[in-house]
């Protein structure tokens, strides 16, 4: 056996492109209001998304933050084919799961300016948006560690007999991770209702994936390991993400216990606004722009007849959104500094731990 690490020195890779063919999806069972609803939240986190991106640049946006323009459809099909009061556990990443699960624009903008209107009252920012309300249990900066608060839920669910679902989304870089293999162990061996979903960007931070992993597909290949199916997808397509998590969704439900799903995708630019991602190769990341998940399904539902103008409608129905979501965030006041010592689980003191 060889390792992907005696192929090339280190920094270096054969660029992986995209798998190509955009219409083998325009038949799949899917009626056309969740088609557009699917478009629709894909628009919402691309618009969401490059305002962001616009006020992080004019130093508007505290703190650093990551962008997973170019990977919508993961976070688009799996919003769209939840219930509402299943769970949703995310990276640092998560701005695009946050709106999935119809967490308002104008909060999670709010957030990210650091406002007293935000999300988390300015507190927690763009790493850190959690919503209960809306079954957005939070999204994570220590790599891998919610794969096993997600197994809690799941099994809260499963104990209560709720019908509820936990999907937890995670990066490649995450399958590495000691927590990992210890989550889907558990989850299988009590059969939890949870779905783990790779986004596999095909980056670990600024390191490819396959330099330092020993297997092609960082998760599905890991699957068999744990008693579970390897499920590879287009994470580019939204209709093949979608169809991917009604099965999933399904399946843990009956009780039959954990998914595994490994969604190829790539993300548009670097690993947070600190990166312009110059290490990548230009004809790779050329190829993976030209196969956008908001173009490829702008063109499906063309081919299925949508009228243009009604594609053109929602795109201004959410560039206004996006519009009055800035002027409401921008326009919320700084957090009062007495509010940092509140809604705290511990006083600073050691005496929880007792």
């Amino acid at each position: 056996m060889t390792l992907p690490l005696q192929h090339h020195p280190y920094g270096e890779h054969d660029a992986v492109l995209p798998p190509g063919d955009v219409t083998r999806h325009d038949s799949a069972p899917i009626d056309l209001d969740t088609r557009l609803h699917l478009y629709r939240r894909q628009q919402e986190m691309r618009q969401f998304e490059k305002r962001a991106y616009d006020l992080f640049m004019q130093q508007l946006v505290k703190g650093t933050s990551h962008l997973s323009l170019g990977m919508e459809a993961i976070a688009a099909g799996f919003g769209v084919a939840m219930r509402p009061d299943d769970y949703s556990f995310a990276t640092y990443r998560g701005h695009a799961h946050t709106l999935a699960r119809g967490v308002g624009m104008t909060p999670v903008l709010a957030e990210l300016l650091g406002r007293a209107n935000g999300l988390l009252g300015g507190k927690g920012g763009s790493m850190h948006l959690t919503s209960v309300e809306h079954g957005m249990l939070g999204s994570y900066a220590i790599i891998g560690a919610h794969l096993t608060i997600a197994n809690g839920a799941a099994w809260s669910a499963q104990y209560r007999g709720s019908g509820q679902v936990a999907v937890c989304f995670f990066g490649d870089g995450t399958t590495n991770i000691g927590a990992f293999h210890e989550a889907l162990n558990y989850a299988a061996v009590y059969r939890l209702p949870v779905v783990f979903v790779c986004e596999n960007n095909l980056y670990m931070e600024y390191t490819v994936t396959s330099d330092i992993t020993a297997v092609r597909r960082p998760a599905a290949d890991r699957a068999a390991a744990y008693g579970m199916t390897p499920i590879e997808i287009d994470g580019n397509d939204a209709d093949e993400v979608y169809q991917t998590a009604v099965a999933a969704l399904a399946r843990a439900r009956s009780g039959a216990g954990p998914s595994l799903v490994e969604a190829v995708t790539y993300r548009h630019g670097g690993h947070s606004r600190a990166d312009p991602g110059k290490y990548r190769p230009a004809a790779e990341v050329a190829a993976w722009q030209a196969y956008d998940p908001v173009a490829i399904y702008r063109g499906r539902l063309r081919r299925l007849g949508v009228d243009p103008a009604q594609l053109d409608r929602i795109d201004k129905e959410v560039a206004d959104a996006v519009d009055e979501a800035t002027e409401q965030a921008s326009a919320g006041e700084l957090p009062p500094p007495g509010s940092a010592m509140t809604e705290l689980w511990a006083d600073g003191g050691s005496s929880w731990r007792n």
